[in-house]
């Protein structure tokens, strides 16, 4: 039992119990109520959870029934969750390579250009040096947003940039403002800076991390070619085009298929969901309809950007149409990259299902990528968690359906938002009775929590038996 408690995964739930039990704590406070009279706990629990596990589902609106103790407790939920999640991710998946023998180890650091293994100091660093830059940026271009161009006072201004950008870069969609940013539909230079620090911290710390390598690598070479001789531009793209050495340069990293698929996935996901919003929004009089041109492709590229795991909204989500809210399904599901701030069942393990089921057609024994073979180990975890999580998705719904006459997409909405960890909401979070919104503290939790867990306890629990059975094919399909 003790082995079990005190496994990473193990520790990595309790720690965020324990931060949802202190936060639940501070929102009963008096001093954390706008009226001074101290919320209902389920109401406390529900907003410390959606605060920690970062998506942004409240029964209350934030703004205005939390004083500003209160908002500061849920900013330092939020940002701890985010924090938290970005680094024990990644040491899980660190704790996870150490499970395998020294020359795969050896191997995928090189390939990969990943952190030393198990150097626990600095992940945390490097992850706490993104996150402030990141946040302190886009709290500064949102300040003088507010500031000057909405005539805010600044000491308001510093604060809702601030709020605001570490919200948006922990993508847990809490927002000051009763309508979210719906104000700021038309603003490109609101919404910029909040879908920038959305999709940088839904890309995931090893993502980061290896684009750095990258640009620290480029950054070196071209000190080298500088240092050896006068060289065209022309001259140096030649050199950089070569695959061996030559006067001390390196040859090009090759990136991993974790990034490859992980950028290509999310710039897919986001052109594709632009588009449709688009095509399904056009002439809806309560969502892009009244906007110009230039306004309905800003709000639908950042509702596209917001679904898969943000939580804010330009537009009413509640008028969104039928086939909007199909697209919210899918896109809110996929989520964002592993090891980062989003939620959802992540783009590589909906990709690398993507690329079973083309190879398959193709005829081909092997799951192949970029001249790569996936494992098969990676292949059935993919399976696993996309399979357990649609299976906690459909039982919760049943379970709510029963409970409240509101409609059924509505409510399926509501479900995959919890799960996933969006935040959106059709608006119907206050009128679930509280057995519902209980279940969605469940969903929260486990969508936030239990995937990433998961995922490891799968990858490291593996081991090779000395013996295998006889093979048997079953008809499918």
């Amino acid at each position: 039992m003790n082995q079990r408690l005190l496994h990473p995964s193990s520790v990595l739930a309790l720690a965020f119990l324990a931060a949802i039990a202190i936060g639940t704590l501070l929102l009963m406070l008096p001093l954390s109520q706008a009226q001074g009279e101290g919320a209902p706990w389920l109401t406390a629990l529900f907003t410390a959870t959606s605060a920690v596990c970062v998506t942004g589902l409240a029964v209350v609106d934030t703004g205005t029934y939390w004083s500003s103790f209160g908002q500061w407790v849920i900013l330092g939920l939020f940002q701890l969750g985010g924090f938290g999640m970005m680094t024990s991710a990644t040491l899980l998946g660190v704790l996870v390579n150490r499970q395998l023998g020294l020359r795969s180890r050896i191997l995928l650091q090189a390939e990969t250009h990943s952190l030393a293994l198990g150097d626990v100091r600095s992940v945390a660093r490097v992850v706490l040096a993104v996150t402030v830059s990141v946040e302190a940026a886009m709290a500064l271009l949102l300040a003088l947003r507010f500031g000057l161009g909405y005539d805010m006072p600044w000491r308001e201004a510093l604060w809702q940039g601030l709020f605001h950008s570490v919200s948006a870069f922990n993508n847990a969609g809490f927002s000051t403002w009763g309508d979210s940013v719906m104000r700021f539909v038309g603003d490109a230079m609101v919404l910029g800076p909040l879908a920038l620090a959305i999709v940088i911290g839904g890309l995931g710390f090893p993502v980061l991390h290896e684009i750095q390598m990258r640009l620290r690598w480029r950054r070196s070479q071209a000190l080298l070619v500088a240092r050896a001789r006068p060289a065209s531009p022309r001259r140096v793209r030649k050199l950089f085009s070569r695959t061996h050495l030559d006067a001390g340069l390196q040859a090009r990293p090759v990136a991993s298929i974790h990034m490859v698929l992980t950028l290509w996935g999310t710039a897919f996901l986001l052109v594709f969901g632009t588009l449709v919003l688009l095509l399904a929004e056009f002439d809806n009089p309560g969502t892009l309809g009244p906007l110009g041109w230039p306004q309905k492709v800003m709000a639908a590229l950042f509702t596209s950007v917001s679904a898969r795991t943000a939580g804010f909204n330009a537009i009413d989500i509640g008028r969104l149409s039928v086939e909007s809210l199909n697209l919210h399904y899918l896109l809110m599901f996929i989520g964002g990259g592993s090891a980062g701030t989003a939620g959802g069942v992540k783009i590589t393990t909906f990709f690398v299902l993507m690329l079973v089921v083309w190879n398959e057609v193709r005829g081909h024994q092997d799951v192949e990528f970029r001249s790569r073979r996936i494992s098969t180990q990676a292949q059935r975890q993919a399976l696993s968690i996309l399979v357990l999580s649609a299976g906690a998705i459909v039982v919760a719904t049943l379970a709510l359906v029963p409970m409240t006459t509101l409609a059924y997409e509505k409510v399926l909405f509501e479900v995959i938002s919890a799960f996933a960890t969006v935040g959106l909401s059709t608006g119907i979070t206050a009128q679930l009775p509280p057995a519902g919104q209980c279940i969605l503290i469940v969903l929260m939790f486990v969508g936030r929590v239990g995937v990433v867990t998961l995922a490891a306890a799968m990858a490291a629990s593996h081991n090779r038996r000395a013996y295998r059975y006889p093979e048997e094919k079953p008809i499918v399909g």
